[in-house]
């Protein structure tokens, strides 16, 4: 449907506007226009008032463009037989900041779209039909396309909340819910028998908590994404250091309203929640619809059959998390965002198209589609598909030639086609490639025109191949994989997923020459997919971390008979249209990965990916697999871990056997390294080899009293090892396509090597620390991985206190360059070359003594970098940063703001602790704060944090719908505080 818009200069009041079907005739029925309470008489005038909710719901879908027409007569002679209302007199005032905009996008092209309320998008077009009067040359028609036909609603706000420890209902999946769970799931079952939903009454009408008449007035108002164990504390009971010590176990409630109306009648509508941890069981209006156990998929429920039309809709939703059901902190509650989608009964289905480039070249690509038609309808349908494809500057370059599809009632049917794309804008990495992307806009018509459905998928045209030799080649060029394998949790925003904050974890990634993420080990928040396909990503997406034998007691092996295939096959299809996506891994380190039993269930599992998907190869992370092994023979890519490059300091490298044994097949290490380290502790006597075992003997790096790990960047657990032995492994063996290192960033949970210890409650392996600072090894990786950048990175630092005064002090240069020399105090320690098979300098006989240490670095002979280290002054002041200092007022958007105590020429003291308070005014609110340090276990809500190796940091959100400055002040005892501005808008 378009919206046509009629403003005449000689009826300056008047606003004559319809809904008018795509090929220009009037449409039979209203279609998706909500008018229910408008006065509708075709041809007839009404007031704004008299027109109650018609315009603005109208408005609230649409994209409009205004352009000026020669011929006022004509065009409203033409359009005025097919007026639905006609709306006179707007009496709606203007705003500076829609002034401002106007003056910024102009008067003949405007996008209503990026308004989010509805007043506002009637003062934006009130105010643009005043500036079309003012300048009278003709009439405007302003016309768009509706989304009316299809709505997708964040239902992300207006909940109530509440945890119990125990069981409050009597519920249970086991006991109880099962039986009615599993149908959901009949979608994604294949061949087995398909599940019937019991006769009997649904469980859960008698718990009080499905009733509108239950008052939820004490619960927690929440907004989602919401994580409820993140606020903490610490220490839970049950809940072991791998999970995080904060209380995600328990029972959650989640309550809203749903509100419909006249205009929902005969419409599907569902509720899609991309991730519900764990157990999701939904009832709507005291029934039971569905739920999904798996607390990392995205899935889908039909509302149509349990809606009222008239009052409000109870929506309540029961999760139920189990101590000892992860390896890591799995987060807790709606932690993903929810959302409704109200479409024709004949739609695209979930997850309904699938795009592949099957040829690619510089000169042209052939692009497939398939389409899922969907007909929830009474009776079979005959539905017409038409697809055009726009490019990464949103014009059309394509049309798919339109077919017709016979869908019967309650059934699917599938839409394909073929085209040809001149001169394509491929996707790929940067540096050296750029991450174009196109979308496919499909439309759904009846057999007289009528449109009622219109769906839209990104994706990107690239071509990879995978090669035993030459390893993964992108467009036709190689490229090096260097990725990290990164758990789903934000720090101290907890499993709540958050665009902002991921953002900046692949930012900063980015930064350091990363290209590839590893989904580790579990389907991600689809956002973070959008997000890699946005910045060129190359991306490992996960399914699985167990099959049928444990890893700990409660985990997914509880689920894998039942909810292995729906599981998989959601996952795949959700994700197959991402171009970051190049590989499916269905599993990491499984327990049954060397027996005939998980030989035999990996066959099922490649076996389902293959059937959705024979584009994309299957691996399977492998910790101890060995060549013939069932299952090892089965991958189309090998994966390693760790065994990849040799363990701890004596174990030789797999790569020559499994390269012998599987030549055509690329070889990468899906875990690499597992480095450990504390940001800013450095732990004398230091270690002469290239790695270590971390321990508290004299040289391994550890110190099991205050529970920190050297940051010299040499010591690991017995599996693992410093980055440096992996890189020569790498070098050794060319063929290696690339790998993906344990971890991109430190996470929540899995506190190793210090897991039985109490006091803590994240990891140590990541290059950048929870709070989102900088550990040394990420310029180690970054003098790898941008080796054209020019710097030099000092470590450690040398502020040290008196009893250090002549002691050995190793220092360590990281740099891409090939030679280096170090001054300590001004006397050269000596001019060293970069050897064969060597990453870092090392000076290791240096002794301290106060001052200042400056390198400068060589590359081909030349001046490549210089670097500076100096003894520090007292702490004096808080210094304070923001990343971002103009944010959006979505009640979304996050500022991280950094505070730095320095000393009083401004220099960060990298050894301060001082308890730092933070305070703010204005639109925000400090929604947590952090330091890095793996055992501060202050909540994270808290306003008082310590700082830990002289910094600290506090992330701000917005309020949604104010605009205007925000001010974030930080107070120290005996410390010139600080202050930063940052503007909502």
């Amino acid at each position: 449907m378009n919206l046509i818009v009629v403003y005449d200069p000689v009826r300056p009041f008047e606003l004559t506007y319809g809904l008018v079907a795509a090929d220009g005739r009037v449409p039979s029925s209203m279609g998706g226009c909500p008018m229910p309470d408008a006065t509708v008489n075709h041809g007839e005038s009404g007031s704004l008032a008299h027109a109650g909710p018609s315009f603005p719901a109208v408005l609230h879908h649409m994209s409009l463009t205004i352009c000026k027409h020669p011929d006022p007569s004509s065009i409203a002679a033409l359009f005025r037989p097919k007026v639905v209302a006609l709306v006179s007199r707007f009496g709606v005032t203007s705003t500076p900041q829609t002034q401002r905009d106007v003056e910024n996008y102009g008067w003949y092209e405007w996008s209503l779209s990026s308004l989010d309320m509805v007043a506002d998008r009637l003062v934006a077009l009130s105010l643009l039909l005043r500036l079309v009067h003012a300048h009278p040359t003709g009439a405007y028609v302003i016309s768009g396309r509706s989304s009316l036909v299809r709505e997708r609603i964040s239902v992300n706000e207006g909940w109530k909340f509440s945890r119990f420890t125990s069981n409050p209902d009597g519920l249970s999946y086991n006991e109880t819910l099962k039986p009615w769970i599993l149908p959901v799931a009949n979608e994604f079952i294949i061949d087995g028998t398909q599940h019937d939903r019991p006769n009997e009454t649904a469980p859960g009408q008698d718990v009080e908590y499905t009733q509108a008449s239950f008052d939820d007035g004490a619960w927690e108002a929440v907004n989602l994404p919401h994580d409820w164990a993140i606020k903490g504390p610490f220490n839970a009971p049950g809940i072991s250091g791998g999970m995080g010590r904060l209380p995600s176990d328990g029972v959650g409630w989640y309550r809203r309203t749903l509100t419909f109306s006249l205009s929902d009648v005969g419409k599907s509508i569902f509720l899609d929640i991309d991730g519900a941890m764990s157990y999701s069981a939904v009832w709507l209006n005291g029934d039971l619809v569905g739920g999904w156990p798996y607390g990392y998929a995205s899935f889908r429920l039909d509302l149509t059959p349990y809606i009222k039309t008239e009052g409000e809709n109870q929506l309540a939703i029961r999760l139920d998390n189990a101590v000892d059901s992860s390896r890591w902190y799995p987060g807790a509650g709606l932690y993903r965002n929810v959302w409704l989608v109200k479409a024709d009964p004949v739609h695209v289905g979930k997850f309904g198209t699938r795009i592949t480039t099957p040829s690619v070249s510089a000169e042209e690509a052939t692009v497939k589609l398939i389409v899922d038609v969907e007909n929830k309808a009474a009776s079979d349908q005959e539905i017409f598909v038409e697809t055009e494809i726009k490019s990464p500057e949103g014009i059309v370059v394509g049309n798919f030639e339109r077919t017709s599809v016979n869908v019967a009632s309650g059934e699917k049917q599938q839409a394909t086609g073929t085209l040809t794309i001149e001169n394509p804008s491929l996707w790929g990495p940067p540096p050296s490639q750029t991450p174009n992307l196109y979308v496919a806009v499909t439309t759904l018509l009846t057999s007289d025109g009528t449109v009622i459905d219109q769906y839209e998928s990104t994706f990107g045209i690239r071509s990879i191949t995978y090669d035993g030799e030459r390893g993964l080649l992108v467009n036709g060029e190689k490229v090096y994989v260097r990725g990290t394998d990164n758990h789903h949790d934000l720090g101290s925003l907890g499993a709540a997923f958050n665009n902002r904050a991921a953002e900046r974890q692949l930012e900063m990634l980015l930064e350091m020459g990363g290209n590839a993420l590893r989904m580790s080990h579990n389907p991600p928040a689809p956002e973070l997919l959008d997000l890699a396909d946005r910045m060129g990503f190359l991306v490992i997406d996960e399914a699985f971390d167990m099959w049928n034998e444990e890893k700990v007691t409660n985990d997914y092996h509880l689920l894998f008979p039942d909810w292995h295939e729906p599981d998989l096959r959601s996952f795949l299809r959700r994700d197959f249209n991402h171009p970051s996506v190049i590989s499916w891994s269905i599993g990491n380190e499984i327990p049954e990965q060397r027996t005939a039993a998980g030989a035999a269930t990996g066959k099922i599992l490649y076996d389902i990916v293959h059937e959705e998907d024979g584009t994309r190869p299957v691996t399977s992370a492998l910790n101890n697999g060995q060549p013939g092994d069932g299952l090892v023979d089965l991958m189309d890519i090998q994966s390693l871990n760790y065994q990849g490059e040799g363990r701890g300091n004596s174990w030789d490298s797999s790569f020559p056997e499994f390269h012998s044994a599987y030549p055509d097949k690329l070889i990468w290490t899906s875990e690499s390294a597992s480095t450990l380290s504390t940001r800013g502790t450095y732990i004398f006597p230091v270690v002469g080899n290239m790695s270590q075992v971390v321990s508290d003997a004299p040289g391994a790096g550890g110190n099991s009293t205050s529970l920190e790990v050297s940051a010299y960047e040499l010591y690991a657990p017995s599996w693992a090892s410093s980055p440096d032995k992996v890189f020569k492994q790498q070098d050794l063996h060319p063929y290696v396509a690339g790998e993906f290192v344990w971890t991109g960033w430190d996470y929540l949970g899995e506190p190793t090597p210090y897991d039985d210890f109490e006091a803590a409650r994240s990891s140590y392996f990541g290059i950048i620390d929870l709070a989102g600072f900088k550990k040394d090894r990420f310029y180690l990786y970054q003098s790898r991985w941008r080796s054209d950048l020019q710097f030099a990175h000092i470590l450690p630092h040398w502020s040290w206190p008196s009893d250090r005064v002549g002691e050995v002090t190793p220092v360590h240069v990281f740099t891409s360059a090939d030679e280096a020399e170090l001054f300590v105090n001004g006397e050269s320690a000596g001019r060293l070359v970069k050897e064969e098979l060597t990453y870092r300098f090392r000076w290791d006989n240096v002794t301290y003594s106060p001052g200042d240490l400056r390198v400068v670095t060589y590359k081909n002979g030349a001046v490549w970098a210089e670097a500076t280290k100096k003894t520090v002054g007292d702490a004096a002041a808080l210094n304070m940063t923001a990343d971002r200092d103009t944010i959006s007022a979505d009640g979304y958007d996050l500022s991280f703001i950094t505070v730095a105590v320095v000393d009083a020429t401004g220099d960060t003291v990298p050894y301060a602790s001082n308890s730092i308070t933070f305070s703010i005014s204005g639109p925000g609110e400090i929604v947590s704060t952090d330091n890095g340090s793996p055992i501060d276990q202050t909540p994270f809500p808290s306003l008082t944090r310590n700082a830990f190796s002289g910094l600290a940091l506090a992330i701000v959100r917005t309020r949604a719908g104010e605009q205007g400055v925000i001010t974030v002040s930080a107070t120290a005892d005996g410390l010139a505080g600080g202050e930063v501005v940052i503007e909502a808008v």
